[in-house]
């Protein structure tokens, strides 16, 4: 009896290894993105850190222990500069970080508007990310998920995906043939990490989402942003918490590669954040 036991513990642990190291892959649009429909079995390509050639667009999802799961939930998008998707470091590293504080993970491959030969503009990246949005919301009770407590995180690019989302007021066709399509797509709260200049809009409004931004501020490219977008939302009064690190310029990461310790530990930063703000409550 004894050993039987034994057998099926280690059967449960194989199984429960499996299926974190083998994640579910849904993808956004059932028979492909809508006028690439074409393309969605053609291939992705991916070496060492980076993902493209993305043409059927997906989440990847990363459901934490059910006795921690908090029903609070990220989609997050990867950065790359819209040529590529740094998948690992800004994608999986980030969802298990997550999923260790109760919080369920949904990695977006978004199409690329910028890698060579593309035929994607940016309003096919917008669409992914609304996409994406609605998709979890439809399927919240299927994996756990408060639909009041949805939010996003993006690095680099990827914060520029969510900024095409984040300021609109992302209301679904109530008419739509698709039910996915009649869901709401804004996040309840937006996470950006060193996020791009592009995108963010003139005036940012209270219907904002509440927001946490990390940068080092000699980040060449996106320090400035960080600010911009804190300057636009003092002027309002939503939320916000800014932390910029001295050093460490762009793509950290989760910082798990940095030898600074403050960038070592940035992710307990927003982890102490989500819960001051009541997202992680069960």
């Amino acid at each position: 009896m004894q050993k039987l036991i034994i057998f099926f513990t280690l059967c449960l642990i194989s199984l429960v290894s499996f299926s974190q190291s083998n994640p579910l892959v849904v993808p956004l649009w059932q028979n492909g993105a809508p006028g690439f429909e074409n393309r969605r079995n053609e291939p992705e390509q991916a070496k060492d850190w980076w993902v493209k050639n993305i043409h059927n667009p997906s989440i990847t999802i990363f459901l934490p222990p059910k006795e921690k799961a908090t029903g609070a939930a990220v989609v997050v998008c990867p950065g790359g500069g819209h040529r590529e998707l740094v998948f690992n470091a800004e994608g999986v590293e980030a969802a298990e970080f997550l999923n260790s504080i109760g919080v369920a993970v949904f990695v977006l491959k978004y199409r690329l508007a910028r890698e060579e030969n593309s035929p994607y503009k940016f309003d096919n990246v917008k669409q992914d990310a609304y996409r994406a949005m609605r998709l979890v919301r439809s399927r919240a009770a299927e994996w756990g998920v408060d639909v009041n407590r949805l939010g996003m995180l993006g690095f680099s690019a990827g914060g520029e995906v969510v900024a095409m989302v984040a300021y609109g007021d992302g209301q679904g066709d109530k008419n739509a043939k698709d039910p996915i399509d009649r869901e709401n797509g804004k996040p309840d709260f937006q996470m950006l990490v060193y996020p791009g200049p592009s995108f963010i809009p003139e005036t940012i409004d209270s219907t904002a989402p509440p927001a946490f931004l990390v940068v080092a501020n000699d980040d060449p490219c996106c320090s400035g942003s960080v600010v911009e977008i804190l300057n636009k939302y003092r002027k309002t009064t939503v939320p916000i918490e800014v932390h910029i690190y001295a050093q460490g310029k762009h793509a950290f990461n989760m910082g798990n590669r940095s030898q600074l310790v403050t960038l070592k530990t940035w992710p307990q930063r927003m982890a102490d954040w989500l819960g001051d703000n009541g997202y992680l409550k069960k």
